[in-house]
C-alpha cells in the first residue's frame, strides 16, 4: 500500500534505538542535532508518529525528539506493562540525550513525563503537561465500551481489573482487519473528534500489513486497562517534589478522554510549586493533533530559546 499523506506532517529526518533495561525503545528525531533537546512523550495506544504535524513546527528551533513507548509503534514489547517503568524509560532516554530537556508529554505521556521530572530534576529544564492529569476520581474515564467502575466497591475494581490482564495475557496478537480502512473506522469510534483523513495517515504509522491483513502494531497487553488497587486522587500529592516549571494545557472541548472537571483539575494542580495554565480554544483532548499551530505557538512562546 502506498503511504498516506497529510498535508504538514513531516516523517522524521532521522530514527535511532535507545536500550532501557534491555528493552529497545524507538527514538524519532527532526532539526538540529546540536540545537537545545525538546522530548515528546504519546499517549496510551498512541505512538510517536503522531507527533509527526507538532513536531516539524518546532524543529525550527529545537532538536525534537518523539519516543515511541514500550509495547508502542516500533519499540519492543514485554511481557508486562508497569506505569513506572514507562517514568523509567522516560528517565533513561533523557540521559542518554545528555543535557537538561524540554519535555513535553500528551495524556498518559504526560503523567508519566511529570513522574520523570519528579524523579530526574536535573535532567530537565520545563515541562509540559498536555491534558494528562490522570482520570476522575471516580477512577475511569467513560471511553466507549468500558464497564462504568464508579460504582464499584475496592475489591470488585481489583478484580475488573485482574480478569482484563488474564485475558490479556492469553491475547498474544490482536486479530487482522481486512483494510486499512477497518482499523480507522474502528480508531474513529474511539477519537470523532479526529478527521478520517489524519486518522489514516496516523493509523497507517500505529499499524502493519501482513498476508492476512492488518494489525495494529501496539502490544495488546497495553489495553488492559487500570492499575490495580489505585486511587486517582492520589496523584496530587505525588507532585508535590516537582520542582521543574510545568505548562499544563488542555483544551476547552470535553471528549471521551477530557478534560478533567476544573474543581479536580485545579486541586491537583495546587500540588505543584511552580505551573502555568493554558486552554486551546476549541480543541478537545488530543490538542497536538487537532490544533497543531496552536499548540506549537503555545510551547515555543513557553520554552523560549
Amino acid at each position: 500500500m502506498i503511504e498516506p499523506r497529510y498535508p504538514d506532517a513531516v516523517a522524521p529526518e532521522r530514527s535511532r534505538w535507545v536500550d532501557s533495561s534491555g528493552v529497545r525503545l524507538r527514538v524519532h528525531e527532526w532539526g538540529d542535532p546540536a540545537a537545545a533537546p525538546l522530548l515528546l512523550c504519546h499517549g496510551m495506544f498512541d505512538h510517536a508518529r503522531g507527533f509527526d504535524l507538532l513536531a516539524p513546527r518546532l524543529a525550527s528551533r529545537y532538536r525534537v525528539l518523539a519516543l515511541d513507548a514500550r509495547g508502542h509503534g516500533e519499540s519492543d514489547w514485554v511481557d508486562s506493562y508497569v506505569w513506572f517503568m514507562d517514568v523509567l524509560d522516560i528517565v533513561r532516554v533523557l540521559g542518554e540525550i545528555g543535557r537538561p530537556v524540554r519535555l513535553v508529554g500528551h495524556s498518559k505521556g504526560g503523567g508519566q513525563s511529570t513522574d520523570a521530572a519528579v524523579l530526574a530534576p536535573d535532567r530537565v529544564c520545563k515541562l509540559v503537561n498536555i491534558d494528562g492529569f490522570g482520570p476522575p476520581d471516580e477512577g475511569d474515564f467513560n471511553h466507549p465500551g468500558a464497564p462504568a467502575v464508579e460504582h464499584l466497591t475496592t475489591a470488585e475494581r481489583c478484580r475488573l481489573f485482574l480478569d482484563r490482564r488474564r485475558g490479556a495475557s492469553r491475547r498474544l496478537e490482536w486479530r487482522p482487519y481486512e483494510s486499512l480502512e477497518e482499523l480507522v473506522a474502528r480508531r474513529s469510534s474511539q477519537n470523532p473528534r479526529l478527521t478520517r483523513e489524519w486518522l489514516r495517515y496516523f493509523v497507517y504509522h500505529g499499524a502493519r500489513e501482513s498476508a492476512d491483513g492488518w494489525r495494529w502494531r501496539a502490544d495488546p497487553q497495553t489495553v488492559a486497562g487500570g492499575f490495580g488497587p489505585w486511587n486517582p486522587q492520589w496523584i496530587g500529592p505525588s507532585w508535590k517534589r516537582l520542582r521543574v516549571p510545568m505548562l499544563a494545557v488542555t483544551g476547552s472541548v470535553p471528549d471521551t478522554w477530557g478534560p478533567l472537571p476544573e474543581e479536580v483539575l485545579s486541586r491537583r494542580l495546587e500540588y505543584v510549586a511552580q505551573f502555568e495554565r493554558a486552554v486551546v480554544r476549541g480543541s478537545g483532548h488530543f490538542v497536538h493533533m487537532e490544533h497543531p499551530r496552536e499548540m506549537a505557538d503555545l510551547l515555543l512562546d513557553y520554552l523560549g530559546d
